[in-house]
């Protein structure tokens, strides 16, 4: 993280060493990098958890001029801190004067032409994509036909990819249905068009590539109701087809804080109600940092400024300043980030879990993974070569790809396919 030098706009404000703020601000003044940054929210939100919200507007204060949606990378993320912090503080301390906040950000709607530029910005959800395609790829490649239970954020924009690749099969495309529950995290990137849309474009494509579709949006399946839901009557699954299960930084919305008396979480019910379908293949992608069961303010602080730094400096290599390109992808992340630090209990939906841990709960569920093969590595490798030279990837133990920026993990990617019973031959899998 490169620093940046800050005027004060008022430095005889902290003259006083008898200031809170001093231990804070030691080092900080005329010199100001990511880690003085983090310091200064850390000591906000220590402030707001001891109830001291004098000091607490102190701190938002400092930040609210060092801050700047239109700075470097660090100053850029920390004005999303910040409007968390005086979003949560508002709520919890309505009285409090010169506290002016709102949760209500404006929700974006893009377009699916919209929606195309967001996911090829950076290889964030490309990565994914490009994984998870050709682990499905081989898994059905002698299949005729195919059911894909898609569970993702970002609106089938994986599928063309792999439409146009099982199109050109030697012995003929199978044919091909994807299903999406009714039912989808409110949460960025959102698009001004239905799911039926969606699938009707999608149809168009498929017969312009001579794969025979179908697109099926399961309305019975909403979140109330959702583990319940989850089998084959209301799936639609049918004997004669190839099942897959794709999972695309969704499953971070399941809770996870239901583990009390041993009883199962929301996540490791759904992996069980998975694995009654009996799958061909399960693909999961998601990002690698743990916030799940981050109970205080500032653990979830500290994790969570250090990882969403990646794509604020990421974006900062080849998008000016003011692009409005940029500036809407960092308000999406920003959607993100007040929910993980303004929100606590049901209303905190964005709980992460790190590539190992969930690798881990997927073993304990009776999965096992599937490594990926040189040709997939070599697809994601293409991939990243059109994007900036700080994109990297590595494998992982329990057989994962990682999406890293500057050697540090951002995305993972795995599949995963049923422990057989132990006389089963495993080299027909």
């Amino acid at each position: 993280m490169n620093s940046t030098t800050i005027p004060l706009q008022n430095p005889s404000f902290f003259n006083n060493s008898q200031s809170s703020l001093a231990g804070a601000l030691q080092g900080c003044i005329g010199s100001l990098d990511g880690a003085c940054l983090e310091k200064l929210l850390l000591h906000c939100a220590s402030a707001l958890e001891n109830n001291d919200v004098t000091l607490a507007q102190q701190v938002m204060w400092v930040l609210n001029n060092l801050a700047s949606s239109n700075g470097d990378p660090n100053q850029r993320l920390t004005s999303w801190f910040l409007r968390a912090l005086i979003s949560r503080a508002s709520r919890v301390y309505p009285n409090a004067t010169n506290l002016h906040g709102s949760s209500n950000l404006e929700r974006r709607l893009m377009s699916v032409t919209e929606l195309a530029g967001y996911v090829d910005l950076i290889p964030w959800h490309r990565f994914g994509f490009c994984a998870s395609n050709s682990v499905i790829y081989k898994a059905i490649e002698r299949q005729t036909k195919v059911h894909i239970l898609d569970f993702s954020i970002t609106h089938c924009m994986q599928w063309p990819t792999l439409i146009d690749a099982i199109a050109k099969r030697p012995e003929g495309p199978p044919s091909l249905r994807i299903s999406v529950p009714s039912w989808r995290p409110q949460v960025p990137p959102l698009l001004n068009v239905s799911s039926e849309e969606v699938g009707h474009r999608l149809a168009n494509f498929a017969k312009f590539r001579d794969v025979p579709f179908e697109f099926h949006v399961i309305e019975d399946l909403n979140y109330e109701m959702f583990l319940s839901q989850l089998n084959p009557s209301t799936l639609q699954i049918r004997d004669d087809e190839a099942l897959v299960v794709n999972c695309q930084n969704w499953l971070r919305y399941l809770h996870d804080d239901e583990q009390i008396k041993g009883a199962l979480s929301s996540r490791d019910i759904f992996l069980d109600r998975v694995k009654d379908l009996n799958p061909c293949i399960v693909t999961i992608v998601d990002e690698d940092c743990d916030l799940g069961n981050l109970t205080t303010l500032t653990s979830r602080i500290a994790t969570c400024f250090n990882y969403l730094w990646i794509p604020f400096d990421a974006l900062e290599t080849f998008l000016p300043k003011d692009s409005k390109q940029r500036l809407d992808y960092e308000a999406d992340i920003g959607h993100k980030i007040e929910n993980i630090i303004g929100f606590e209990g049901n209303q905190r939906i964005e709980r992460l879990e790190s590539c190992n841990k969930f690798s881990q709960r997927m073993e304990n569920s009776g999965y096992m993974s599937v490594p990926f093969s040189e040709e997939t590595i070599k697809e994601v490798k293409s991939l990243l070569d059109e994007h900036a030279s700080g994109w990297g990837m590595k494998k992982e133990e329990h057989d994962m790809l990682v999406l890293t920026w500057k050697g540090h993990n951002s995305v993972y990617a795995t599949s995963w396919v049923i422990v057989p019973p132990p006389h089963m031959d495993m080299s027909s899998l």
